[in-house]
């Protein structure tokens, strides 16, 4: 994970986005992304509006993620990829999933339910909603913290992702929720500058 600053990922969506100073690999590059990033009252609901992205589209119930495998978890590193890129609702949905699918407890539950606060935060940002990115960034920054107890002393990653990494961004964006898209009509836009980086 590296805090960059982030531009329009539009133009070259199917394979990297372009962060100003380096483009951000996708993890699943045979995994398509969506023509745009749901945002409310901007664009079709996915899922409900015959006009959207994913309508008549089943959701997956992917099988309880292994935190040892994760390089292997396609439907987590296709969240993964649809952070990155900007598609924060899409993300959340891909995350929820993987959330239900290990039960919704224990350092996963914890884990799954971060990155899911951590995309509704961003979401909000794109919305122009301080307010909301505050209460799902602290919510976020909570459940990684709750991540960090629940799992082995000394061990500083959970599915590849640094936890304390993400402890600070999620403080960072709680603490500067100001800045929103600089193109709200934009089918697709990556509002922060911060990339996850698997590793």
């Amino acid at each position: 994970m590296r805090k960059q600053r982030a531009k329009n990922p539009v133009s070259d969506r199917a394979t990297n986005q372009d962060t100003g100073s380096r483009r951000v690999p996708r993890l699943v590059p045979d995994e398509p992304l969506p023509p745009y990033a749901y945002v409310p009252g901007r664009f079709p609901h996915p899922r409900r509006d015959p006009r959207g992205h994913s309508y008549g589209v089943e959701p997956k119930h992917p099988d309880p993620p292994d935190p040892n495998s994760w390089a292997t978890c396609r439907p987590y590193l296709y969240g993964v990829d649809l952070f990155n890129h900007g598609y924060y609702w899409e993300a959340h949905e891909y995350w929820e999933e993987l959330w239900h699918a290990c039960g919704r407890s224990g350092s996963a539950g914890c884990f799954f339910q971060g990155l899911i606060r951590l995309a509704a935060a961003a979401q909000k940002l794109r919305m122009e909603n301080p307010r909301g990115v505050r209460r799902h960034a602290r919510r976020a920054k909570e459940l990684f913290q709750q991540t960090a107890t629940l799992k082995a002393a000394g061990e500083a990653h959970y599915m590849g992702l640094s936890l304390n990494e993400l402890i600070g961004f999620a403080d960072d964006l709680g603490k500067q929720p100001a800045a929103g898209p600089r193109n709200p009509a934009s089918p697709v836009e990556a509002v922060r500058g911060f990339v996850l980086c698997p590793r």
